[in-house]
């Protein structure tokens, strides 16, 4: 089977143990659950089961899955590892710097060496010593790529480096395409795979989101000249994180990966729309919402050729 650019086969999960909201990232992440009256270890018993029944069905759909346990008690975001690294066709791997100093100790030597040990690796280019210059971007949080048309889709925040993202779009030879973009409160959106899915045929979005109508529409037009459908997304869909799914690829055609949550927020309308390209695998991961990401940040997609 050739590999499809946009959609990988294969993705890398995080089972964590005690997994928790992090208090670290409740300043910019307004997606985050600010309840506190929640029972921690009944919230942790939750998410390893979701994050169990996930892969499961990911399984089930034909997607290769690497599961890493995670039984730290100081990593409570590690459920969420598309932000510190992230893999190229070629055989490129990138581990980025991490604005939250506890989600730092995300990184995990023996991830890298499962890729180098099952997949053609050629170089892995680690950006994570510009944390000591305050300099951060966070993965495929940060940027979502268009892997076709070689652009990386920005929203700039504290975790979303300009000269960062400058430095990642020339050694990986992507287009950047920087923005501003808010939520319905007017608070700038801290990641920009919360608003935005790119997908070999659609892309879903909040386009609204975007507050400079040019700009927007310049968006909007680099995906339509792809020939893409374009899908918009509502802020209460985004809030229910319907721009937070990931395209894969299985030998029997392409799924998108999404939450239930988000699965029930999108209209049949869209939904119909979605179905032309790929089949919905809506899954439960309610306790992972909580911390501020869903589906699309629980999956590092490998794309990269096995050994």
């Amino acid at each position: 089977m050739a590999i499809n650019p946009q959609a990988p086969s294969a993705v890398v999960m995080i089972r964590p143990h005690n997994f928790s909201p992090n208090p670290e990232t409740l300043p910019d992440n307004s997606y985050q659950s600010r309840d506190v009256s929640q029972d921690q270890a009944l919230l942790a018993t939750q998410a390893y089961e979701q994050v169990s029944q996930a892969q499961q069905q990911l399984q089930a759909a034909g997607i290769n899955v690497h599961v890493f346990e995670d039984t730290g008690t100081d990593t409570p975001d590690s459920v969420f590892p598309n932000n510190w690294f992230s893999t190229h066709l070629g055989g490129h791997v990138a581990i980025y710097p991490m604005y939250a100093k506890n989600r730092r100790k995300e990184r995990r030597t023996d991830i890298i060496d499962m890729l180098k040990a099952q997949y053609r690796v050629q170089d892995v280019i680690d950006y994570s010593g510009l944390e000591y210059d305050n300099i951060y971007l966070e993965g495929t949080g940060a940027m979502v790529l268009d892997h076709i048309e070689r652009v990386a889709y920005a929203v700039r925040s504290k975790r979303t480096d300009s000269l960062a993202l400058e430095r990642f779009c020339t050694q990986f030879n992507f287009e950047p395409m920087v923005f501003d973009a808010e939520d319905e409160a007017g608070v700038p959106i801290y990641h920009t795979n919360v608003l935005m899915c790119i997908g070999s045929d659609f892309v879903m979005a909040g386009f609204n989101m975007i507050k400079d109508v040019a700009r927007r529409q310049q968006i909007i037009s680099r995906f339509e000249d792809s020939g893409r459908t374009i899908i918009d997304l509502t802020d209460k869909q985004i809030r229910h994180f319907c721009g937070n799914a990931l395209e894969l690829q299985s030998k029997t055609g392409r799924y998108l990966a999404l939450s239930q949550c988000a699965y029930q927020a999108l209209t049949h309308e869209q939904i119909a729309l979605l179905n032309q390209s790929v089949t919905l695998l809506p899954l439960n991961v309610s306790a992972i919402e909580m911390a501020g990401g869903s589906v699309r940040c629980m999956l590092a997609g490998i794309h990269l050729s096995k050994r």
